[in-house]
């Protein structure tokens, strides 16, 4: 399942190669967007929730935004949970 049909015969080893390079990538690629969309999150809150420190009146305007942020990380979340286990059983079903 390495060489797609109709490949001709001289590019079969290239084919290999760059398959194998593509499976063996697959699981990195899962964790590096899990991990970037995790900290994207958390890094806007903790940039609001400092600017919240500078004054009461920052604290009051940043505290609804920071609490909306909030709700929209735990959607956020379900969301890459779905596409993660998706594109996972995707990637099994190939194997």
């Amino acid at each position: 399942h390495l060489v797609p049909e109709g490949t001709p015969i001289y590019l079969a080893s290239f084919m290999v190669l760059i398959e194998s390079i593509s499976n063996l990538i697959r699981p990195l690629t899962l964790a590096i967007r899990l991990m970037a969309n995790m900290i994207a999150g958390h890094l806007l809150l903790v940039l609001l929730s400092s600017l919240g420190e500078m004054s009461m009146m920052y604290y009051m305007l940043t505290l609804p935004l920071m609490i909306s942020l909030t709700v929209l990380e735990m959607f956020v979340t379900i969301i890459q949970s779905y596409v993660y286990m998706i594109l996972l059983v995707l990637y099994l079903n190939e194997v």
